[in-house]
C-alpha cells in the first residue's frame, strides 16, 4: 500500500488538511525563519539546533521540547523507508516560503528517488474546504528540476552573509515558484531602512501605535492590513514591540512609561489590554530625524546576515527598492549624513510584490 508524507508550515494547517481527510501522515514544519540566524552552510540537524536555541532563547519555546520537535520531524525526513511520496504543502507568504526552499534544497540532495510534489495555496490553508484542499491534492505534480535547482540557489543564498546573492537571484528567471521573488523582496525589506533605521516591520508598528491603534493587538492587525502576503504572527510581533522599548532610549513604551516585554502565556491577557505610546524619541526616528540603527545597542540576523548596531551596514532604499551599503559614521555626528552618502546604485532591477502562524 502506498504510504504518503504531508509536510506544511504549523498546527493549524495540518490540523485542517488532517481534518479534510488528506491520506497520508501529515506532519507540520513550524520554525520561524524569518527570525533569529540561519546558516544554510549547516547539515539539517547541525541547523536544527541552533535553531531550536534561538527560539527557547527567545521565549517562544522550552529547548527540550523545541529540539526534540525539531529532530524528531529532522528523523522522519531522514529515514522515509515507509514513505512512498512526500507532499508539500505551503502558502504564498514569507514564512513559508523559507521552509519550503529549505525543504526542496534538502529532497534536492537526496538519492532515495521518492516522489515529492509540491502544493503551493495563494493566500491560507486552513479556511479551504475539504473539497478544495481534496482538489488540490489530486492535481498535485511532482517537483521539476527547475524548481529544485531554484531552491538551492534560494537557500544557500538566504542563509549566506552576502545578502547580494538574494539580488542576484532576483534577477534570474524565478518563475519556477511564482511566489519566491516577492517572499524574498519582504524579507529585504526587514533590513534597516536607509532613512531611519527601522525595518519595514518596526516602522509599520510604530506608525499603527502613532495613528491610534494603541493596543498590541490593534496595532498588530493595522500592520497587517498593510502586507501583501501576510507572514508575521502576533508573537513575533510583540519581540518587536519589545526590541523598540527598554529603559533607555525607548521608541515606544507603555502608557505610563515603563518598558513593553513581550508576554508569555502567563501573562498574555493582561498584555494585550494595556496601552501603548510614542516615546519623542520614537517620534523623532520615526519622522527620519534620528536613525534607530545608531541609537540601539541589538544585534539581529536576517538569515545569514547579522545586523549590527551602528549607521554602517547593509540598509534598505526604499526609494530605489534595493539594498546598498551605508559607510559607519563618524561618532561625532549627531545626525545621519553619511547615510545620505550611501552608496545607492540599483543592484537589481524593481519587481513588484502581493498572512499567520
Amino acid at each position: 500500500m502506498t504510504q504518503r508524507l504531508n509536510i506544511t508550515n504549523g498546527d493549524s494547517a495540518a490540523d485542517t488538511l488532517g481534518e479534510a481527510g488528506i491520506a497520508g501522515k501529515i506532519i507540520a514544519w513550524r520554525d520561524v525563519l524569518h527570525e533569529g540566524r540561519v546558516d544554510a552552510s549547516l547539515s539539517l540537524e547541525a541547523l536544527t539546533q541552533v535553531r531550536a536555541r534561538f527560539i527557547s532563547e527567545k521565549g517562544w519555546g522550552d529547548f527540550a521540547h523545541v529540539s526534540g520537535d525539531f529532530a524528531e520531524r529532522d528523523r522522519m525526513i531522514r529515514h522515509l523507508d515507509y514513505f512512498d511520496e512526500v507532499t508539500l504543502w505551503f502558502e504564498d507568504d514569507l514564512y513559508d516560503q523559507l521552509q519550503m526552499v529549505q525543504l526542496l534544497d534538502f529532497f534536492s540532495r537526496d538519492t532515495r528517488r521518492k516522489r515529492i510534489s509540491l502544493i503551493v495555496v495563494d493566500g491560507y490553508i486552513p479556511p479551504l474546504s475539504p473539497a478544495k484542499l481534496k482538489d488540490l491534492d489530486a492535481a498535485r505534480t511532482p517537483v521539476t528540476m527547475p524548481q529544485l535547482e531554484l531552491a538551492q540557489k534560494a537557500w544557500k543564498a538566504f542563509g549566506s552573509d552576502d545578502p547580494e546573492s538574494i539580488l542576484r537571484l532576483l534577477a534570474e528567471d524565478t518563475s519556477a515558484l511564482p511566489y519566491l521573488a516577492p517572499a524574498l523582496k519582504r524579507h529585504l525589506e526587514e533590513f534597516p531602512s536607509l532613512e531611519t533605521g527601522l525595518s519595514r516591520s518596526e516602522r509599520e508598528a510604530l506608525t499603527a501605535i502613532d495613528q491610534g491603534h494603541t493596543t498590541p493587538v490593534a496595532a498588530f492587525l493595522e500592520a497587517a492590513k498593510h502586507q501583501e502576503s501576510i507572514f508575521l504572527g502576533d508573537i513575533i510581533f510583540f519581540s518587536y514591540l519589545e526590541r523598540m522599548s527598554g529603559r533607555n532610549n525607548a521608541l515606544v513604551t507603555w502608557a505610563d512609561g515603563t518598558p513593553v516585554i513581550a508576554p508569555t502565556s502567563g501573562n498574555s491577557r493582561d498584555f494585550v489590554k494595556r496601552q501603548l505610546k510614542l516615546t519623542p524619541l520614537g517620534r523623532e526616528v520615526l519622522g527620519g530625524a534620528e536613525d534607530w540603527q545608531s541609537i540601539t545597542s541589538q544585534t539581529r540576523w536576517l538569515g545569514g546576515v547579522e545586523i549590527k548596531p551602528g549607521r554602517g551596514g547593509w540598509r534598505w532604499d526604499a526609494g530605489q527598492r534595493v539594498l546598498v551599503r551605508a559607510p559607519k559614521a563618524d561618532r561625532g555626528n549627531s545626525k545621519r549624513g553619511e547615510l545620505k552618502e550611501a552608496e545607492s546604485k540599483p543592484r537589481a532591477p524593481k519587481r513588484s510584490s502581493r498572512k499567520k502562524k
